[in-house]
C-alpha cells in the first residue's frame, strides 16, 4: 500500500502461517503435562480448590505444579474471556511459566472459545513482531508489514482504515504518539469537556441567537440577523482584514506565574478548551468537508453528462478539495502538538504556521457558489500553483 510517499505492505498469510507453525511445533505435546501415577487408588489435594483427586488425573506444566482439570479449565476459561493469549500462564502463586495453546485448548469448554484463543495468540504473534502490526479497523484482519517500523501513516487496503504504525492511533504528525495519547486521555476527561458543547454550537454576537456550524469555513453568518463573524473569536469579520488566522493564536498571560493558585487554574482550563475548540473545529469541518466532496463530485458528473467539459476539465477541483482535506488533518493535529509546547520562538513558528501558512485559498472551497462561474476566468495553472505550496508546506510542517 502506499500513501503520501509512504509505503507498506501487507505479506502473505503464509508467511505468517509458516512463523506460527515453527513456533507450535517447537512447543511440547501435551503428553508432558499429565502426570501420572502408577500407584492406583492414590489420591492428592488440588492447589486451588483443595479437594482430594485421583494423581492421575492432575494436570502439571514443566513447573511440576499440579492441579485438577477442573480448576485449569476455570483458570483458562475466564482469562480467555478477559483477552488473555499467549500471557496465560501456571496457577501456582510467583510462577510465571506461561502455558502453551496445545495444553490450553482441550481445557476450553466450547468452540467458541476455541476461536477467541486462536484470535488472541495470533494477535499476540502479530504483536510481538516490530515490523508487524494489526489493522485496528472493526473486525478487520489484516496485518500490515513496513521495513523500517517507525511511527508512520499507514492505510489498510481492505477497510481503508489510516493509522499511525507504531501507536494504531489515527495519524497524528506531527504531533508524536506520546504526545497524542496524553491529549486523548486529556480529552477523555469528563471534567476537562465539561465544556464540549461550546466547540459545537456559539451564540450570534450581535442577536445572540445559538447557531451550530455547518460548513468548514469559520466565516459565518447569522442566518436570522446576517450578521457576518469569525467563528473562532466571534469578531465582526470585517474587522479580521488580512489577518484573520490570528484568532487561531492563543495569547498566554506572562503574568500568570505570580498570581493564585485558583487564578493559574481557571488560565490553564481556558488555554486547553482554547486548543480543545479549535481541534474539535477542524475535526467536525472535516466531516463537513468530506460531503462537500461528494457535491463536487456530483456536479463535475452533473457538467460532463451535458457536454460542459470533461472530468479532466474539472481534476483540479477534485484536486483541491483533497487537498483542502489533507491540511485541515494536518492543522488539527498541531494544536495537541502546540498546547504541550514550551513557550519559545520554536512554539511562535508553530502557531504562526496554523494561521497562515497552511491556509487555503479559496477559503472552504466553497466551489458549489463560485468556482463553477469563475472557470471562465480563473487561471488553472494558479490553482495548481497554490495546491503544490501548500502541499509543501503541510509536508514542511509534518517534518518540522
Amino acid at each position: 500500500v502506499k500513501e503520501f510517499g509512504y509505503s507498506c505492505r501487507i505479506p502473505l498469510f503464509k508467511q505468517l502461517l509458516i512463523i506460527l507453525l515453527t513456533i507450535i511445533t517447537a512447543l511440547p505435546s501435551l503428553d508432558m503435562y499429565v502426570c501420572v501415577c502408577h500407584q492406583a487408588g492414590t489420591s492428592q489435594q488440588c492447589g486451588v480448590c483443595l479437594q482430594l483427586v485421583r494423581r492421575d488425573a492432575l494436570l502439571s506444566l514443566p513447573c511440576q505444579h499440579s492441579f485438577c482439570k477442573a480448576c485449569w479449565e476455570q483458570h483458562c476459561t475466564v482469562l480467555v474471556k478477559d483477552g488473555v493469549g499467549v500471557e496465560i500462564s501456571c496457577m501456582a502463586q510467583e510462577c510465571s511459566l506461561r502455558m502453551p495453546d496445545d495444553f490450553v485448548l482441550p481445557l476450553l469448554p466450547s468452540e467458541e472459545l476455541k476461536d477467541k484463543y486462536r484470535r488472541y495468540l495470533f494477535r499476540d504473534y502479530v504483536e510481538s513482531h516490530f515490523q508487524l502490526q494489526l489493522c485496528p479497523g472493526a473486525d478487520c484482519p489484516i496485518v500490515i508489514q513496513v521495513q523500517k517500523p517507525r511511527a508512520r501513516r499507514v492505510k489498510c487496503s481492505l477497510c481503508k482504515e489510516v493509522f499511525c504504525f507504531k501507536c494504531r492511533q489515527m495519524y497524528h504528525a506531527p504531533t508524536d504518539c506520546a504526545t497524542i495519547r496524553k491529549w486523548l486521555t486529556k480529552c477523555a476527561d469528563d471534567s476537562e469537556t465539561a465544556n464540549y458543547i461550546s466547540a459545537h454550537t456559539k451564540d450570534c454576537p450581535k442577536c445572540n441567537i445559538c447557531i451550530e456550524k455547518n460548513g468548514g469555513c469559520n466565516h459565518m453568518q447569522c442566518s436570522k440577523c446576517k450578521h457576518d463573524f469569525c467563528w473562532m473569536c466571534l469578531g465582526d469579520w470585517k474587522t479580521h482584514g488580512s489577518e484573520y488566522y490570528e484568532c487561531s493564536r492563543y495569547k498566554e498571560n506572562p503574568d500568570i506565574v505570580n498570581q493564585s493558585q485558583q487564578a493559574q487554574a481557571r488560565e490553564a482550563l481556558k488555554k486547553y478548551l482554547f486548543y480543545f475548540e479549535r481541534w474539535e473545529n477542524h475535526n467536525k469541518s472535516m466531516q463537513l468537508e468530506a460531503q462537500t466532496y461528494q457535491r463536487i463530485q456530483e456536479k463535475i458528473q452533473e457538467r460532463v453528462m451535458n457536454n460542459l467539459g470533461t472530468w479532466i476539465d474539472w481534476q483540479y477541483l477534485q484536486n483541491a478539495a483533497k487537498l483542502l482535506a489533507k491540511c485541515r488533518y494536518t492543522l488539527q493535529y498541531t494544536y495537541p502538538y502546540a498546547y504541550y509546547m514550551e513557550s519559545g520562538p520554536r512554539k511562535k513558528l508553530v502557531i504562526f504556521g496554523n494561521g497562515k501558512n497552511l491556509i487555503f485559498i479559496p477559503c472552504s472551497l466553497n466551489i458549489s457558489k463560485r468556482s463553477w462561474r469563475r472557470r471562465s476566468r480563473t487561471c488553472h495553472g494558479k490553482w495548481r500553483e497554490q495546491t503544490v505550496m501548500k502541499e509543501e508546506s503541510r509536508v514542511l510542517t509534518i517534518e518540522g
